[in-house]
């Protein structure tokens, strides 16, 4: 079972968007996912209780315990939805368990300000120095025409790490959490650009 961590300290980042819109893309190619809501607001676990049982399957995993052996032969993919403020041992331990970590970042100075340090924090771990898990970032609710959109990319282009897409500020995000759906399981036609712009994030998530 191969472990994806979507996480930031900084709420309001756009975790839970990110986390749930992955675990919907996975769950949408046929891959067995489970989803482990880390953050004490459970937002990820309340999508999950609006899934459609005739959308493609996510389960959970539930907080305050580790995923058994036997979740790991039934799964192919963990998509954990770290915590706002998360630090210390529960970011040790989320860290150590991860294949991939995506850093979702908002085009906002207080944004910026919190994921810095955290990436400083965050190249400085051994599993990261040794390339046993690969991180990527990810702009969320990006205006390209912004000066902020501008600003957001001069300040990631200062990391040695790929930055895998900028995802527009949308109501199709909402309007599909709504129904505890991600974008993949809306009709094409209500989410053509936004399907373009998360391309090569999965293409990354899959590599």
């Amino acid at each position: 079972m191969r472990t994806i961590l979507v996480v930031n300290p900084k709420g309001g980042s756009g975790k839970t968007t990110l986390a749930t819109n992955l675990a919907g893309y996975l769950a949408r190619q046929n891959q067995r996912v489970m989803m482990w809501d880390l953050d004490q607001q459970k937002s990820s676990l309340s999508w999950l209780a609006l899934r459609s049982p005739e959308l493609p399957a996510i389960t959970r995993l539930g907080s305050g315990r580790e995923a058994s052996q036997g979740d790991k032969q039934k799964n192919d993919w963990l998509v954990i939805d770290s915590a706002a403020g998360i630090q210390g041992k529960n970011l040790s331990y989320a860290l150590k368990h991860a294949h991939k970590i995506i850093v979702p970042v908002q085009p906002s100075v207080f944004d910026m300000v919190v994921t810095r340090d955290f990436i400083n924090r965050l190249l400085e771990g051994k599993a990261i120095q040794k390339q046993e898990a690969f991180v990527g970032i990810v702009g969320m609710r990006v205006d390209p025409r912004t000066r902020a959109a501008s600003t957001l990319e001069q300040f990631l282009m200062q990391y040695d790490l790929p930055i895998l897409t900028y995802l527009r500020d949308t109501m199709a995000y909402v309007n599909a959490a709504f129904n505890g759906k991600s974008i993949f399981d809306l009709p094409f036609y209500q989410s053509e650009q936004e399907l373009v712009q998360w391309q090569p994030l999965t293409k990354w998530v899959k590599s």
